[in-house]
């Protein structure tokens, strides 16, 4: 009789064990079908909109010149050169923005460099010129040589992003828009540019946040410009950290795919984003290049109005930026501070 309950007891344990594996099973399927759905979306729907902007023969040929070390070591620092690409109303490429981002996944820091467009520089095999010009010239390689010539900095990968591509990702990963404290009017209305913002802290989609970072208008110039496209790049930091944008993890891949030219292995895009999320630092560390106080305003005709920069100092402040580690002391004290609030 007691033998007869225990099998029993052992059939119902197994059968409830049984039904909850097969539930379990039914939503890791549905889960991996939602997002292969979500993925191909996405892709689909910006590829369709990329097919009169992307030259799929000039992007295999940056990354067959890219001769950079296209391999950073596990445990060392990652740099990649971030380039926005806009094209002209007759459909002639330009970049308009230049930065370098850097990942310390050991020392969990991650720094954004700017550096302006109108910088003036020794271009290899082309003389002095703005460093945009490296751009036009020799695409992601010459720009490459040209930062590492003048600053002593080598880069891992590159990653063009299309302006057009910019506003569909913010659409995508923050559909109601990404808060941004407008500090001004701004507007401005020519050629194939239109800017028109009221101030004010506001939700922007794509179309406003890019109007946004972009404006130049006013005395800061580019200056303003640089310092607006970084804010914007931590505020985009923090939309793709939030749980609602995890849930659109996927479709944003896929949107992402179309519009970014790169050299970077999906298997080490997917490394260096899972070790980001595991551990994502607290800020993203600034610079610009030129710094304050090294630069001069200088005209040539052959380049139009341009930075003339201290060399030597822009070259050592941004070495020592990218160098620079926690001091053993502030490292100490964050284990201090951490065991005290474990005890409290």
């Amino acid at each position: 009789m007691v033998s007869k309950r225990t099998e029993k007891k052992k059939l119902k344990r197994k059968r409830k064990r049984k039904t909850i594996l097969s539930v379990l099973l039914i939503l890791f399927l549905s889960a991996i079908a939602f997002s292969v759905y979500e993925y191909w979306a996405g892709k689909n729907a910006a590829q369709e909109d990329m097919e009169k902007y992307r030259d799929e023969e000039k992007s295999e040929q940056y990354e067959n010149e890219f001769t950079g070390d296209d391999e950073a070591p596990e445990d060392e620092r990652t740099n990649v050169l971030i380039l926005g690409e806009d094209y002209d109303r007759n459909g002639t490429s330009r970049t308009d923005t230049i930065m370098v981002g850097q990942y310390d996944k050991e020392h969990n820091r991650a720094k954004l460099v700017s550096i302006m467009r109108d910088t003036y520089v020794d271009i290899p095999g082309y003389g002095k010129n703005k460093i945009n010009a490296a751009f036009a010239y020799g695409g992601p390689e010459l720009l490459r040589k040209t930062i590492k010539q003048n600053f002593g900095i080598d880069l891992h990968y590159y990653a063009i992003v299309n302006f057009k591509g910019f506003e569909s990702i913010v659409d995508t990963i923050a559909p109601d828009g990404v808060q941004i404290d407008v500090e001004k009017r701004m507007y401005y209305n020519a050629k194939d540019v239109y800017i028109d913002l009221y101030p004010g802290v506001q939700n922007l989609d794509g179309s406003q946040l890019l109007d946004y970072a972009r404006y130049r208008n006013d005395y800061e110039s580019d200056f303003g410009r640089v310092r607006r496209q970084q804010q914007v790049m931590s505020a985009l930091k923090d939309e793709m950290l939030s749980f609602t944008s995890l849930i659109k993890l996927p479709r944003t891949i896929g949107t992402l795919q179309p519009y970014i030219d790169t050299n970077m292995k999906g298997d080490t895009i997917v490394s260096i984003a899972t070790d980001f999320l595991k551990d994502t630092p607290d800020q993203i560390e600034t610079m610009r290049i030129p710094m304050e106080g090294t630069y001069s305003n200088q005209t040539y005709s052959h380049a139009g109005a341009v930075l003339e920069i201290n060399k030597v100092k822009n070259s050592n402040e941004l070495q020592e930026f990218f160098e620079n580690q926690p001091k053993e002391e502030d490292q100490t004290n964050e284990s201090n501070n951490s065991d005290s609030s474990d005890q409290s």
